[in-house]
């Protein structure tokens, strides 16, 4: 098996895991406005890219890359 290049410090890990968690938290807050609104569904679609930052976030602190 291959090893895994661990290159996160404590503080680049903290880093990353608050990143996710703000991104995850704004493409839920506004994905809830601009259902509320009633935006349509194309619109909604631009969530993808906060969402994508905070998985990606969340995968490069779980996995310390």
């Amino acid at each position: 098996m291959a090893a895994i290049a661990r290159n996160l410090r404590a503080g680049g890990r903290r880093q990353r895991l608050l990143m996710g968690i703000i991104f995850m938290a704004v493409s839920v807050v506004a994905g809830a406005a601009m259902i509320a609104a009633g935006l349509p569904r194309g619109l909604r679609g631009l969530l993808a890219v906060p969402f994508y930052l905070g998985a990606v976030g969340l995968l490069q602190y779980r996995d310390h890359t």
